[in-house]
């Protein structure tokens, strides 16, 4: 099929990321189309959807909405309809089957998924520690951490941590350079503890782009560390090494993308987690009065 242009209007009365994420997912598996995105955001008037009806007038396409106001909602979909375009909102068949499962009807509740409360604050805090704990600082807060993340410079630490801190997890990253000592508190770890390892020529290319961007082209490529491949091979082995060593798994992000590394950071925390309950069941001391109680049961 010769490539074609198409547009997509994204109608929200909030911020848009649930449409964005749905068409970002969905468009990735399509590669010899040009779809042009029109984001609408925070419609919530007539007045505001009579300019988006103007807008996909203009430049007819299929609409993806998300409208909790239910006269919106059928203003939008009655236009659509005089105008031959698809109207679909994304969310109706998962809330009709957790209305179906739950027995209750939804709240007709704008943006609920945004609201100032417990969990909110506790992303905002999880940023604000990832910005005081990035590339080793602030070792000693180390110990309030939900997990620390280890590797070499340019293993992506940093992203995967802020990605991390916006699910309210306060994620600190150690960098694993040669020569340097470890912090102390991780001898005894008070949470997960992942490596993060990275090809080495994936990790020279990084490298050698960094370089470029802070303006250090002067320095000699073939002189430096940094980016020379025998040293950078000995950088690798010897943070998979200390990881190995230390019995801290390791995940390989050389093609993964942040997302799919913090969600395999999330598994690995869930299964420290499980073990440390389990262990703690295990050497938990006996009831010393267990005996008298069942003794006393049995009698009765």
């Amino acid at each position: 099929m010769q490539n074609r242009q198409i547009n997509l209007h994204l109608v929200s009365d909030s911020t848009g990321e649930t449409l964005n994420s749905i068409a970002r997912a969905t468009l990735a598996r399509f590669d010899d189309h040009h779809v042009i995105h029109h984001r609408w955001s925070l419609v919530r008037s007539r007045l505001q959807l009579d300019r988006v009806l103007e807008g996909i007038e203009h430049e007819p396409g299929p609409v993806l909405y998300t409208l909790v106001d239910s006269s919106l909602r059928l203003a939008l979909e009655e236009a659509c309809g005089r105008l031959g375009v698809t109207c679909v909102s994304p969310l109706d068949p998962v809330m009709d089957l957790l209305q179906g499962t739950i027995g209750a009807r939804a709240k007709e509740k704008r943006a609920a998924q945004h609201v100032m409360d417990a969990d909110y604050f506790r992303r905002i805090d999880a940023m604000h520690y990832v910005l005081s704990h990035d590339d080793g600082q602030g070792t000693q807060g180390i110990r309030n951490a939900d997990v620390v993340l280890v590797g070499v410079s340019r293993s992506s630490k940093t992203p995967t941590c802020f990605y991390l801190a916006n699910r309210g997890i306060k994620a600190a990253n150690v960098p694993l350079v040669p020569g340097a000592a470890l912090p102390t508190a991780l001898e005894e770890p008070p949470c997960p503890v992942i490596g993060l390892h990275i090809d080495m020529n994936a990790l020279i290319d990084i490298r050698r782009h960094r370089l470029k961007i802070i303006g250090a082209s002067g320095v000699r490529q073939d002189a430096t560390d940094y980016i020379d491949p025998e040293a950078v091979k000995a950088e690798i082995v010897a943070a998979r090494r200390l990881c190995t060593s230390r019995g801290w798994p390791v995940i390989d992000v050389t093609r993964r993308s942040i997302e799919e590394t913090a969600a395999t950071i999330l598994q690995l925390m869930e299964s420290w987690h499980a073990r440390r309950k389990d262990a703690a069941t295990l050497q938990a001391p006996e009831d010393p009065a267990a005996s008298v109680l069942g003794s006393s049961n049995a009698s009765i």
